[in-house]
């Protein structure tokens, strides 16, 4: 089996106990309902999964706790983010001993880098494993964006095998897949959008890494299926009925960000019974009000999930 592969790679996201470790009972249902869903391969430790708040310690329990239960049958992808070059090869280390099949990395961040240094970045990460890597463009949390010459050209020397894109950039998105396609495909291209899968697929995306694919896996993978097909009229049916379902992380009244995004993810979850709590990290707040709990219901009902 291929270590990067096409399809849909969910973020998986982190169930905690009320003192905010992690549950690693809810994380094993999780992956469960997302094995269930047919999806193609995992991702732990990325933004859905609150990177961000873990410590080392539990990020290598989380992804050794779900390197364990998947036993192979797809690939696991695990986050290794972190604000400068040695801090992301500590992270690889714990990756490696864990047994995960490939690496994400973003951009370094906090002391500020431009292009020459974010290049050697990841060629320095390279030099440090072998583990296939893939780039994670998300600017809007690490404030720098990944050109597409670039990706392409560090995916033709064998230094990326792949690009998670959550840049919210479709023109970059599709310069960067005409590149790619004109260079010879180095790359494995995954969209990290979950309400422009379709268009992304268009323009030449590998697959899809989207958070509410927490909620719906199945949704997904019959997108994929039906792209992979041809069938755009059900790509088309499969998008919208995602996009409604998407409605979801609106409903959260005065929270933003993770805390209604990954809030809502969690929500969803836990209104379905595959985890017990919603909590998120400090500091952010559950969703825990009547009238955001009843919005995120009605329109799971209305999807057919809940």
């Amino acid at each position: 089996m291929s270590a990067i592969v096409h399809g849909v790679v969910p973020p998986v996201v982190t169930p905690l106990h009320a003192d905010r470790t992690v549950d690693f009972q809810g994380l094993s249902a999780v992956v469960d309902h997302l094995l269930a869903g047919g999806v193609h391969g995992l991702f732990v430790l990325g933004s859905s999964g609150e990177v961000a708040f873990l410590s080392d310690k539990e990020r290598e329990a989380v992804i050794t706790a779900v390197v364990e239960q998947v036993q192979g049958r797809v690939p696991v992808y695990a986050g290794v983010i972190d604000m400068q070059t040695n801090r992301v090869i500590q992270h690889i280390r714990a990756a490696e001993r864990a047994g995960v099949d490939a690496v994400v990395a973003t951009a370094p961040f906090y002391a500020i880098t431009g292009p020459v240094e974010v290049e050697e970045h990841f060629r320095q990460l390279h030099a440090a494993t072998s583990l296939p890597i893939i780039a994670y463009d998300i600017p809007v949390c690490v404030h720098t964006k990944l050109f597409p010459q670039m990706l392409v050209r560090l995916g033709v020397d064998g230094v990326l095998a792949g690009v998670k894109d959550s840049s919210g950039d479709d023109v970059s998105f599709r310069r960067l897949a005409a590149q790619n396609k004109a260079a010879g495909h180095p790359l494995t291209l995954l969209t990290g959008h979950e309400v422009v899968v379709d268009g992304a697929y268009m323009a030449g995306a590998d697959g899809c890494v989207p958070g509410l694919g927490n909620v719906d896996p199945a949704g997904y993978v019959r997108m994929w299926d039906a792209y992979q097909a041809g069938d755009w009229e059900t790509v088309r049916k499969e998008q919208d009925r995602l996009a409604a379902l998407f409605e979801i992380v609106f409903q959260p009244v005065g929270k933003i960000g993770p805390a209604a995004g990954v809030g809502a993810f969690k929500t969803a979850l836990e209104l379905m019974g595959v985890i017990e709590s919603n909590l998120m990290s400090q500091p952010l707040p559950p969703i825990s009000d009547a009238p955001s709990r009843q919005a995120i219901s009605e329109i799971l009902r209305g999807a057919g999930v809940l």
